[in-house]
């Protein structure tokens, strides 16, 4: 698991670069805002999120439940997800709009 990027991901990556060249300027991974967003736009007042399908458990036709530890899997999944929505309430009645994107691997690209 220690090999597991928390940042700097494809999926993140593509979209930095695809919001770039539509001529968007972010900031990357701000401490001091709650969740610590991937990217931020201060020019709108916008965070992104860039989850994967996995540690967030979208309801997606590529996640799996894990067949070792389920219990263990499911509770914590389940607490990423119970502190996903707090993070995003947070945000949003702090006046942050809020963006989440999902993605998955298919066959060597990223889908987003």
């Amino acid at each position: 698991m220690a090999a597991i990027r928390g940042t700097d991901t494809r999926p993140e990556m593509a979209i930095r670069k695809a919001l770039h060249a539509r001529g968007f300027r972010y900031r990357l991974h701000a401490k001091e805002l709650r969740g610590k967003p991937d990217l931020i736009l201060p020019k709108y007042n916008a965070v992104v999120f860039v989850h994967g399908c996995f540690w967030h458990g979208h309801d997606c036709p590529l996640f799996r439940w894990p067949k070792t530890r389920e219990d263990f899997w499911r509770d914590k999944i389940g607490r990423n997800q119970t502190r996903d929505g707090g993070v995003r309430r947070q945000l949003a009645a702090d006046g942050w709009r809020v963006a989440t994107v999902g993605s998955a691997p298919v066959g060597g690209r990223i889908v987003l």
